[in-house]
């Protein structure tokens, strides 16, 4: 072959599907999708009638598709009443969803902890509570931190109270069940009236905050928002109470302000 001689291009792959066989696709994906999420609602698992009178399906159509999505690992034999529940492979699917989380975090959180000269914070909703999945150190000698990978309640930290009030009703009620608002500090709130309209305010102000709330000598501030797979997660500012009392009406606006920027990033 010369130099200046080319090789045709190759031939874009012919349009075999037709209209129907594509509707038809996109049918079984969405079936397959309402499964998963019916199955997401009973952890315990649920049989195949069960599943065909949620989805109404006919039963043969769920088995088809618990056939496929368990060849996939996708859902699993629950052992109870020969029904099946979620499958392992979701967990990897889930882990790297988290991890695009972070990624796209990390400027974020350098960005708000170079402002406010504070540790900054990302955690996500985990059932019943929050776990810290990435941080930036202040620059601070006394600083507070928290190792990722640690879990608090919900109910008692500024991320946590957080992430429940931008919650929907349907998932504050499925959290609901699974909490305990046990005393951390003699400022937990410890009964769900008064937890509720904590909630309320959050809503109404856009932020939470912890006043040792979680743990004595140390405060909080945090902002909740969703990941495009609908996670929620929270960056927040904690602070040594020594410290937090002066400057708290001047992280808000910084918290704020960095927590929509990573909302339009995220695309919400």
């Amino acid at each position: 072959m010369s130099p200046t001689s080319r090789e045709p291009a190759d031939p874009a792959p012919a349009e075999t599907e037709s209209p129907a066989e594509r509707q038809q696709g996109v049918q079984v994906i969405a079936r397959a999708a309402a499964l998963l999420r019916a199955l997401e609602q009973q952890p315990q698992g649920m049989s195949l009638g069960e599943l065909a009178r949620a989805l109404e399906l006919p039963r043969s159509t769920v088995q088809r598709i618990v056939d496929a999505l368990h060849v996939e690992g996708l859902v699993m034999a629950s052992g109870a009443k020969a029904g099946v529940r979620l499958g392992p492979a979701l967990l990897g699917l889930a882990a790297a969803t988290r991890f695009e989380i972070a990624t796209t975090a990390r400027r974020t959180l350098e960005a708000l902890a170079k402002d406010c000269g504070e540790t900054v914070d990302l955690s996500l909703a985990d059932q019943a509570k929050v776990i810290f999945v990435d941080q930036i150190a202040g620059r601070h000698r006394l600083a507070a931190v928290s190792a990722v990978g640690v879990s608090f309640p919900l109910h008692c930290s500024a991320n946590g109270k957080a992430v429940l009030a931008a919650m929907t009703e349907p998932e504050l009620r499925k959290v609901r069940a699974r909490m305990t608002l046990a005393r951390s500090t003699a400022a937990t709130l410890s009964t769900w009236p008064a937890l509720e309209r904590e909630l309320d305010a959050i809503r109404k102000a856009g932020y939470a905050v912890d006043r040792e709330e979680h743990s004595v000598g140390i405060c909080a501030i945090a902002a909740a928002l969703r990941s495009p797979s609908g996670e929620l997660a929270a960056l927040s500012i904690p602070v040594p109470t020594q410290r937090f009392r002066d400057i708290e009406a001047g992280l808000v606006p910084l918290l704020l302000k960095h927590t929509e920027a990573l909302r339009k990033r995220l695309g919400g």
